[in-house]
């Protein structure tokens, strides 16, 4: 199969690939560089909150690597043990990223609750030191900016592996804010404040689960073979009836894989149209879902003889297989029971 560059404005294939790996080092890169730094502020600056924001960061890490990874077998062209291409992975990438999301702002919220509690019971927190703070709040600006530049590559390759990484990324930078006014609480503040520390932790915590959990929601559906959401559904109806030659259509099945979608469906046609009408009309409507919803949709439709029409003059069942993407299936088989 030949190599797939930029069509129609979008990118595919091996070009996508290597797009979505490039926008990730940028990522790891940062990643490295922020962890190492907040690692040791936090030990140095006597700050529970920028050691849990460190691990946070670690986790991103981690999932910079295993999209990384991941996307030298997302670009592999289908092959005769993955009939549909090897989109699922990404799905799984942005899955496995979720879930190291929620774990980091389950730990975070574990660290800190466990601080709160070591005060109220009469314990003393250190100090923050101005280094931990500094480091905060170059991870709020780095972050942030990594989050928009990673959200606009994602939404132009239209992948969700590389959207869970943006949304990640800014995490990292609600998780940097919220360190960063609990550091410089508990440095400005006196002794009685310190606790400011490991309760933004906390608070930031809440956030990271929250952004963890529709993450993994999302993929978790895919990976199960959800069904397209019915706004969207509504319009692969609504293409496929605007055919004049097209009396309606039925069994419609919608499923994601990775960046691209797949549909199944029976379309009823007039029973005196011949085997090759039929057929341009399944072409034509194919064409037109490749259209509104991309070049690498797969498409499999299954057309029908209406059995309120007149006799049939198809002549005997016919099948083809379609190019690349997808299949069609032509059949006559007399008035629908």
């Amino acid at each position: 199969m030949e190599k797939r560059e930029i069509m129609d404005g979008e990118l595919h294939g091996e070009a996508r690939a290597a797009r979505a790996s490039f926008v990730t080092w940028i990522g790891l890169v940062v990643n490295i560089v922020l962890t190492a730094f907040k690692y040791l502020a936090g030990f140095l600056g006597h700050s529970g909150a920028m050691i849990a924001d460190a691990t946070h960061s670690l986790s991103d890490l981690i999932t910079d690597v295993v999209v990384i990874l991941g996307f030298r077998i997302v670009s592999k062209p289908a092959d005769h043990g993955h009939d549909y291409g090897h989109g699922k992975v990404e799905t799984l990438l942005a899955a496995i990223c979720g879930f190291f999301l929620l774990a980091a702002g389950l730990g975070i919220l574990w660290s800190g609750a466990c601080s709160i509690w070591g005060v109220l019971r009469g314990g003393v927190i250190a100090r923050p030191g101005a280094i931990a703070f500094a480091a905060a709040v170059l991870s709020v600006v780095s972050k942030e900016i990594l989050y928009w530049y990673t959200l606009k590559a994602g939404n132009a390759l239209n992948s969700p592996a590389i959207i869970a990484k943006a949304w990640d990324h800014r995490s990292d930078a609600f998780s940097s804010i919220g360190t960063t006014v609990g550091i410089g609480g508990a440095m400005l503040l006196g002794e009685r404040w310190r606790v400011l520390d490991p309760v933004a932790a906390v608070v930031v915590s809440v956030f990271i689960v929250r952004v963890a959990v529709p993450i993994i929601r999302e993929s978790l559906d895919e990976l199960l073979e959800a069904s397209l959401d019915h706004e969207c559904e509504r319009r692969i109806r609504s293409i496929i009836e605007r055919n004049d030659d097209v009396s309606g259509c039925h069994k419609l099945r919608t499923r994601k894989i990775g960046a691209n979608m797949a549909v199944d469906v029976h379309v009823v046609v007039r029973r005196d149209l011949s085997l090759v009408e039929a057929h341009e009309i399944a072409d034509a409507i194919e064409d037109e879902l490749r259209k509104e919803f991309g070049r690498e949709t797969f498409v499999t439709l299954h057309v029908e003889p209406d059995a309120q029409s007149g006799a049939s003059s198809g002549g005997p069942a016919g099948r083809r297989e379609a190019g690349p993407g997808g299949s069609l299936c032509i059949s006559g088989r007399g008035p629908l029971r």
